[in-house]
C-alpha cells in the first residue's frame, strides 16, 4: 500500500523532511510486525509431551530423540 505525505503549512527544509519520514516509515513497520512470535522449542507447550522411558539395553539412546 503506497501512504503519501503533504506538508499543509510552512516550509520545511530538507533536514526536516528526512527526519519525518524517518519517523513515520519506522512508526509504519511496526504494524506490519507478525501476530504471534515465533515458537521455539524451549517455551513449546508440545514439548511438555513426552514419550515414556524406554528400559532394557539402547534405552539411553532412545531419550535422545
Amino acid at each position: 500500500m503506497t501512504r503519501h505525505l503533504r506538508i499543509v503549512r510552512g516550509e520545511p527544509t530538507p533536514e526536516e523532511l528526512a527526519a519525518l519520514t524517518a519517523i513515520v516509515s519506522a512508526a509504519g513497520e511496526s504494524e506490519e510486525a507478525p501476530a504471534q512470535p515465533v515458537r521455539g522449542r524451549w517455551n513449546d507447550p508440545a514439548a511438555t509431551h513426552r514419550r515414556p522411558w524406554q528400559r532394557g539395553p539402547g534405552g539411553w539412546r532412545a531419550a535422545l530423540r
